[in-house]
């Protein structure tokens, strides 16, 4: 075989490669519809799912779900895992400030995320008892089998403030990672952490007359304390 013979054999091999690629990406990949979770996803990126994270939910990661009631496939961030305590504050200077309490106890802190922080601009507060929004904000405890999710564009965004609490047995999958367009870097960042918060709410849900800066058991501010993890899986 000459080298012009070979180039073609190699140049033909690139090409069917890159086709079973776009095939295979295509068909395993999600197409994610819409800007409620910009600018972490965009309309139109396709993403992959973890194998073996059906029914999984872990704080803080994306997943693709289906809300109570509904059918149709969302992708939101988990924010509370059963047991753990939620709440959103919402001022005119701080409009959507996430609010925090592991597995119900210890510090309320603060859910930090700056795609938030750029993008929130309409208030309101959360939650009632089934997870919704509310005409006040209330510390709520998040059930077994069941957790909180947001977008990260929360102004454009309809998750568990309309739709109440996700369940567990509804998540499809944790997205693994960004799968096109292939010049968008695959993974997906923007990750929130957990900071000490100080404020005063109502007291029903626990926060009238609450002030104070709290640190984890065995961490500083601003440190994300474990991932806690429920469900299925590895």
């Amino acid at each position: 075989m000459n080298a012009r013979r070979a180039a073609g054999a190699v140049l033909g091999a690139g090409v069917l490669l890159c086709l079973l690629a776009a095939v295979g990406i295509t068909s395993l990949s999600v197409r994610v519809d819409g800007t409620s979770m910009t600018p972490t996803l965009e309309d139109g990126d396709r993403v992959l799912v973890a194998p073996g994270s059906a029914g999984e939910a872990r704080r803080f990661d994306v997943v693709l779900l289906r809300a109570t009631g509904r059918d149709a496939l969302l992708v939101k961030r988990v924010i509370a895992l059963p047991g753990d305590r939620v709440a959103i504050v919402s001022t005119p200077e701080r409009p959507f400030e996430v609010l925090l309490q592991e597995r119900g106890q210890g510090p309320v802190r603060r859910v930090v995320a700056s795609q938030w922080t750029a993008q929130a601009r309409r208030s309101g507060a959360c939650c009632a008892p089934g997870g919704r929004r509310s005409a006040r904000p209330e510390l709520v405890t998040v059930p077994e089998g069941s957790f909180f999710y947001l977008g990260d564009n929360p102004d454009l965004s309809d998750d568990s403030r309309v739709y109440g609490w996700g369940e567990l047995g509804r998540v499809e999958g944790r997205v693994g990672l960004r799968a096109f367009p292939v010049s968008t870097s695959p993974g997906l960042g923007g990750r929130p952490v957990l900071e000490g918060w100080a404020g005063v709410g109502t007291s029903a849900g626990g926060l009238e007359g609450w002030a104070g800066v709290g640190t984890s058991a065995g961490g500083p501010v601003g440190w994300a304390g474990a991932e806690g993890r429920v469900g299925p899986g590895p």
